[in-house]
């Protein structure tokens, strides 16, 4: 017990930062403090958007980006990653929000921190490199169209109907507005997404996002505009309190908590994996990742913040600004931290119109035409798989597209790699051993026959192996060649068994060769080689198989003895009878 304690300690030790993670900091200070202004400026309405989209409200949207980007930048795997609140995250919170209210958001925000704690303690991680790429796309698409079906409402200036579907949801909304249309708010959302559309086309490095809404409030405040804007905020942070918790609750509320937590450890880690690709030299920790999602979602609910990730697009927009170290994300949460103390009363008066359209252009921009052609052309299998992910996405939830997607890319590999099985018969030519007339090459032709197994004899592959072999007729011995045999499991061993048992009832000997020594462990767990060791038919090489082969010949009287090679061999119609017997 002491020493599994030991070792849990020990890696715990090893996911905190070290003196050289807070060291790299002073590297280039300015440099830094810059990007973090600049994503601090890209990430407000953002924070605040998502806030409102999940339910809680902008200023739990505010305490999530401060909260949890602070601690997920001092104590996460990647220098240049910024967390936060996400669409992806809101996709999964909104029907917890209809079902479990506020409280119950918060509480799995809990849970799912402590989830992601025990995933990096037991180095989870690496997993994530086993995701394909067609699912990683296709949940991509489906949260951008789900992100921006879930602004509808708010752009057409309509109460949000009741319900967690998002396409009930936005078929009622457009009911309402068409009762009485009121363009205000469309005007709003559509010029606040055009506007950053078109100007990230001209300027990237300029943050239209905050233009456009500073905007679109100028407006409201100038111009008689009937428009809903984010309400009160809070002057600054709430206290931490666990009030919201309720422990009866914690059993209903665990299957919700482990999709937060898987949705919170698949986008912080490709978003890792998309910032090393943008940087030169640099290698995100997936567990130490894991564990800084982990303790930044244990802190944000008890400050009033919704589960946090993080986020490929703030964490690109600090890239490209020159972040360097963690001190970049650490000023983004800083500054939002300061905007809420300082300018709690102007956010306010944001219009959720503008909201809205901030999301719509963030969801249109989340969507990489190139890459999903790409992967439409690579296979149909690839296809098949982004297609029903990102449908599964807008019509289930996102865990659910996800296990979906990996299932069935899983089911289309195996059947890929099944297909690349082989059971060819082969030529005895090559292998016979020693001088042989015409003669005796076409009676161990008449007798014997060798097939040659390539590639995985598994599960998938095994059972038409079985049906191959079991039509053998009219031979006395099969050689099965098995140096090629790439992987054998208990299905592919048992279906072996099954042939020589069923080819040794006719009478047909059974030879093996090539089994080689990682192999036959499968095949001696199931009895696989029990008959073949007992008889002698097992052989290191193809040669010796068919030199048993005809000894076997030899004596069931088939083939003549040594040195009569040149006198008349037995009638063949007679061997042929004998054979077939």
């Amino acid at each position: 017990m002491n020493t599994a304690l030991a070792r849990a300690l020990r890696r715990v030790r090893a996911l905190l930062p070290g003196r050289a993670d807070y060291a790299a900091m002073l590297g280039s200070p300015r440099r830094d403090l810059l990007a973090g202004l600049t994503v601090a400026v890209v990430a407000l309405p953002l924070a605040l958007g998502f806030g409102v989209s999940s339910g809680l409200g902008a200023e739990a949207g505010l305490a999530t980006a401060v909260v949890a980007g602070a601690l997920a930048a001092l104590f996460g795997g990647s220098d240049v990653q910024v967390s936060g609140p996400t669409g992806a995250m809101t996709v999964v919170l909104v029907p917890i929000v209809a079902e479990y209210g506020p409280g119950g958001v918060l509480t799995v925000g809990l849970m799912a921190g402590v989830l992601l704690i025990v995933l990096a303690v037991a180095r989870a991680g690496r997993s994530m490199r086993y995701v394909p790429a067609p699912v990683v796309e296709g949940f991509t698409l489906g949260i951008a169209l789900v992100i921006g079906l879930q602004q509808v409402p708010s752009a057409l200036g309509v109460p949000r109907p009741e319900g967690d579907r998002v396409l009930v949801v936005t078929w009622q909304a457009a009911r309402e507005f068409a009762k009485a249309p009121d363009w205000t708010s469309v005007g709003l959302a559509g010029g606040v997404a055009l506007i950053m559309l078109l100007g990230a086309r001209r300027r990237p490095t300029v943050p239209f996002s905050i233009v456009a809404v500073a905007a679109a409030t100028l407006a409201t405040q100038v111009f008689p505009l009937d428009a809903d804007p984010i309400g009160d905020l809070p002057a600054g942070l709430p206290a931490p309190s666990l009030d919201f918790l309720d422990v009866s609750a914690l059993g209903s509320l665990l299957a919700p908590a482990v999709a937060v937590a898987a949705l919170a450890a698949l986008e912080s880690l490709l978003s890792a994996t998309v910032a090393d690709g943008m940087t030169v030299g640099r290698r995100h920790d997936p567990d130490r990742e894991l564990f800084g999602q982990g303790l930044a979602n244990l802190a944000a609910p008890l400050f009033g913040g919704v589960p946090a990730t993080a986020a490929i697009a703030r964490t690109a927009v600090n890239v490209r600004s020159g972040a360097s170290s963690r001190l970049a994300a650490l000023t983004h949460a800083v500054v939002l931290g300061l905007i809420v103390l300082a300018a709690a009363p102007l956010v306010s008066r944001i219009p959720l119109a503008a909201l809205a359209g901030v999301l719509i252009a963030t969801a249109i921009r989340m969507v990489e035409v190139g890459s999903l052609r790409a992967m439409a052309r690579a296979t149909r299998s690839d296809a098949l798989v982004l297609v029903l992910t990102a449908a599964a996405t807008l019509a289930l939830d996102l865990v659910y597209a996800v296990v979906i997607g990996l299932v069935v890319a899983g089911a289309l590999a195996l059947r890929a790699v099944a297909r690349q099985a082989r059971l060819a018969e082969v030529d005895l030519a090559a292998d016979l051993p020693g001088e042989h007339s015409a003669e005796e090459r076409s009676l161990l032709a008449l007798h014997i026959v060798a097939y040659r197994i390539d590639g995985p004899l598994f599960f998938a592959a095994a059972h038409r192996f079985l049906l191959e072999l079991a039509e053998v007729a009219d031979v006395r011995v099969v050689v099965l060649r098995m140096s090629r045999v790439t992987t054998v499991d208990a299905t592919g061993a048992l279906v072996l068994k099954d042939v020589v048992e069923r080819l040794d009832r006719r009478g047909i000997v059974v030879l093996a060769s090539g089994v080689r020594p990682e192999q036959r462990q499968a095949l001696d767990s199931v009895g696989a080689l029990d008959l073949l060791r007992r008889e002698g038919r097992t052989y290191a090489t193809t040669p010796e198989a068919i030199a048993g082969a005809r000894a076997h010949l030899r004596g069931a009287g088939l083939l003549p003895a040594p040195g009569r090679t040149g006198e008349p061999g037995p009638d063949p119609g007679r061997v042929r009878e004998e054979a077939s017997r």
